[in-house]
């Protein structure tokens, strides 16, 4: 049967009423975060959940501990024969067999994006957008509402080390959404209250140009509801991009913005600043987390909260209770004479704020990063930026590129990053090369992993080596 409007209203009709006995939802690639967070959400809702990935992740080994059935082989015995409804990532390749397998007999079958679309359909939204920077500002503000006690449903895009999950559920109709922009899957929400972090190119194998990339991202602003508000770093939108919407724009410290920081300062490895807004200052908030981008993203997250009628000091105790996203400038080790950070940075922007952040932190400290990088089509678009930024490491390992979804591209690889300023700095090097070298060398003084895709997986060998001989 193919799943018409009708059934579609009916099916979440129902899982929105809790109305679900004898009722199944099966994922293609569950182990992705923001498709572990939709498993999460229909199996708090009582539906039974199972699904693919293609391999076993700590993710993947919390589903299953909560009961969610996960499966590593691409073999249609696994499928869910009775499923209500088929979840798929565009990350799931055409010649997958359960995929064909499933579109062969007609399941019924929804990208992820189309799902989460649905669901929030009848919510108040606050949805975050962005090259980067979105997953810290939409999980500062889902943290904020749950913190102050005000309640919300999270879908996020990474996991929220105050909470350790990338979903949470709440009686209070209020969905905070990481608007995730590949495939356009953004433009299947409707935000209330809509948070644009960052433009800088990306997903060029989807987009074609930069043109169009930042056309998506202003469609995107135009789905935000009448009445609604628009948040958007000062200086990505001109006012007619966003037509008659309401909008607060907001900066580090540029006073040309709506809302900005002044008196920022260190203290005890925390952030203090006060918050401008408007004619209104706020003094003194803190920020537990390194990175003076994420100053700017805990901006984003006040000034959208703020629209919800929450107090100021309540806000500022959430503030400085959260913890960080897991992954975002997260440390590992942090100890006077050995640092070790773990971040998703994959694009050059994000590099460059991640190093210089660092680099601002611990300026003593020589920096070595080791970095993944995130795709073929992205390592051959932006070789040159890449490149650029990695040099203001003092050392630099470079891992294979992690495929993801792509197959290989002729001539596009690691070694092609390592341009003239890089030769005296970089060496490419396989996963298993450098954890063996990392045993026979000396510790670094700041190490640094780097990218979106398995390395991960290395993170916990690192610190083991690390910490052996420190």
């Amino acid at each position: 049967m193919s799943l018409v409007n009708n059934d579609i209203k009916l099916f979440f009709s129902k899982v929105s009423e809790g109305n679900t006995s004898g009722m199944s939802v099966y994922f293609l690639g569950i182990g992705g975060i923001g498709m572990s967070a939709l498993a999460r959400y229909f199996h708090s809702r009582g539906l039974k959940v199972s699904g693919y990935d293609k391999t076993e992740t700590s993710l993947t080994k919390q589903l299953l501990a909560e009961g969610i059935s996960v499966h590593y082989d691409d073999d249609v015995q696994f499928v869910d024969q009775n499923a209500s409804l088929v979840i798929y990532t565009p990350a799931i390749p055409s010649n997958h067999q359960e995929l064909n397998y499933i579109r062969n007999n007609a399941y019924p079958l929804l990208k992820r994006s189309e799902v989460l679309g649905l669901i929030t359909e009848s919510a108040f939204n606050l949805c975050v957008a962005g090259t980067h920077g979105k997953t810290t500002t939409s999980t500062m503000i889902a943290h904020i509402l749950r913190h102050t006690g005000y309640g919300c449903n999270a879908f996020l895009g990474g996991i929220a080390s105050n909470y350790n999950t990338n979903f949470w559920t709440s009686e209070k109709n209020v969905c905070v959404a990481e608007a995730d922009e590949y495939d356009r899957s953004f433009l299947k929400l409707s935000p209330d209250i809509a948070v644009v972090t960052a433009m800088d190119p990306d997903h060029l194998d989807i987009y074609g140009t930069a043109e169009e990339f930042k056309t998506a991202f202003i469609a995107f602003t135009r789905k935000v509801k009448l009445g609604g508000l628009l948040v958007a770093k000062h200086g990505l939108l001109n006012k007619e991009d966003y037509e008659n919407t309401r909008v607060v724009t907001y900066s580090l410290e540029d006073e040309a913005a709506d809302a900005y920081a002044k008196n920022i300062r260190i203290e005890s490895g925390a952030y203090r600043f006060d918050l401008c807004i408007g004619k209104e200052t706020i003094a003194d908030f803190k920020l537990n987390m390194g990175g003076l981008h994420n100053i700017e993203n805990a901006i984003a997250a006040i000034v959208s909260v703020r629209q919800l009628g929450i107090e100021d000091e309540f806000i500022k105790e959430a503030v400085a209770a959260f913890k960080g996203v897991k992954r975002r400038f997260e440390y590992i080790i942090k100890t006077e004479n050995l640092v070790m950070i773990d971040d998703y940075a994959h694009h050059p922007q994000e590099l460059e704020a991640l190093i210089d952040s660092v680099k601002g932190l611990f300026p003593q400290k020589r920096c070595t990063m080791v970095f993944q990088p995130h795709l073929y089509s992205r390592t051959r678009d932006f070789a040159e930026g890449f490149s650029n930024v990695l040099k203001k490491n003092d050392k630099l390992f470079l891992l294979p590129i992690y495929p993801a979804r792509e197959l290989p591209i002729e001539g596009v690889n690691s070694e092609m990053l390592v341009q003239d300023s890089l030769k005296d700095k970089a060496t490419c090097v396989s996963k298993e090369a450098f954890l063996d070298a990392l045993k026979k060398e000396q510790n670094p003084e700041l190490l640094i992993m780097a990218g979106a895709g398995d390395i991960d997986a290395m993170v916990e060998p690192v610190k083991q080596i690390l910490m052996s001989k420190a």
